[in-house]
């Protein structure tokens, strides 16, 4: 997945064939693993999501975390919970285990320098926006200048 990556629209079955033909998977090995035919896997490479069973399918065959796709989605557009309802959930027996939100991939830093670089946005959006940390900023653009 050598391409950037537009986490605010997400159609996983372009991804998916993008990574097929990355690897050069033959359908036949797809049919087998998936237990579906060539139209079916053909019918896939065009939605825009999939059940989660047969994402999970994909991603063990092709050796690539598609639900990391998601995750990035959600740390990047999901809105700050209000500061009063984190006080009400710290006192909650918690049964999910919690996940940190502020854990960034090559994928995350590029699209942010990208937004930059193209003036999409600015440092101050960036920070306001998506709660990147102005230092956290500099590092990213100090150490993958192009």
């Amino acid at each position: 997945m050598n391409q950037i990556i537009n986490f605010k629209e997400i159609s996983i079955g372009v991804l998916i064939h993008q990574r097929v033909k990355e690897v050069k998977m033959d359908i036949s090995c797809i049919c087998n693993f998936l237990n579906c035919t060539k139209i079916e896997v053909q019918n896939m490479y065009s939605c825009k999501s999939l059940h989660s069973e047969m994402l999970l399918q994909w991603s063990k065959l092709l050796e690539y975390d598609f639900f990391r796709i998601y995750s990035q989605h959600l740390i990047l557009y999901s809105p700050p919970s209000p500061r009063d309802s984190n006080k009400v959930i710290k006192n909650r027996k918690k049964i999910l285990p919690q996940n940190r939100k502020n854990i960034y991939t090559i994928e995350i830093i590029h699209f942010i320098l990208e937004l930059i670089k193209k003036g999409e946005k600015t440092k101050i959006q960036i920070n306001y926006e998506y709660g990147i940390p102005k230092t956290t900023l500099h590092k990213w653009i100090n150490k993958y200048k192009t």
